[in-house]
Order: C-alpha cells, then sequence, then structure tokens
C-alpha cells in the first residue's frame, strides 16, 4: 500500500517561501512519475508541476514557471515543491501524487496524499 505524506506548508507573508516535502513509504518513488496540485477554496484541484521517473524532465503550469521548482531525492523517497516569490493567489490546499503516466490530470495519479495547507497573506 502507497502512502504519501506532504508536510512544509504553513502561513507566509507575500514575497516569502516555503518547501513543501512529500515522503512516500511502501512503494520506491524512483520508479513513477509524479506531481504536485493544489485545491483553493470553491476551485476546483488544479496541476501544479509533475516531474519524471528519474527527475530528468519538468513541467509546470503557467502562473508558477521562474518561482516553483520540483524535484526529487530517491535516496530519501521524497519529493519537494520549493516555492519562492509566494503569491495570495498561491493560496491552497497541496497535495503530492504519484502515478503510472505522467501528466498534467488528476485522474492519470493513482495515490494521492492528504495535502498541506498554503497560505500566503498580502
Amino acid at each position: 500500500q502507497v502512502q504519501l505524506v506532504e508536510s512544509g506548508g504553513g502561513l507566509v507573508q507575500a514575497g516569502g517561501s516555503l518547501r513543501l516535502s512529500c515522503a512516500a513509504s511502501g512503494r520506491a518513488l524512483s520508479s513513477y512519475p509524479m506531481a504536485w496540485f493544489r485545491q483553493a477554496p470553491g476551485k476546483e484541484r488544479e496541476f501544479v508541476a509533475t516531474i519524471s521517473w528519474n527527475g530528468g524532465s519538468t513541467d509546470y503550469t503557467d502562473s508558477v514557471k521562474g518561482r516553483f521548482t520540483i524535484s526529487r531525492e530517491g535516496a530519501k523517497n521524497t519529493m519537494y515543491l520549493q516555492m519562492n516569490s509566494l503569491k495570495p493567489e498561491d493560496t491552497a490546499v497541496y497535495y503530492c501524487a504519484l502515478g503510472d503516466i505522467p501528466g498534467t490530470t488528476a485522474s492519470m495519479y493513482d495515490y494521492w496524499g492528504q495535502g498541506t495547507q498554503v497560505t500566503v497573506s498580502s
């Protein structure tokens, strides 16, 4: 059974930074693509970033390009999202996800964490 646990969320002022972590158990992450999604109140879950199984390929939604960086560390079975220059519109619950095929659609991912809240104050 795969379990994903996010951490690192919190309250930060606009322009600040946070680093989210996603720790996996039950399966080695190194063979699977992974992604970060987020969901703001009253909105649908949206794609943020994805990374290939070996970390060699990444993709971002336009609104976070140049500010967020997705990475993974196989030895620690952990994925990260470094978020810089945060804006109030980045406020959401952030979820990590693992699947067999890389993509930007939530339905392509089979396993999800419980989410971590990120709040950016203006």
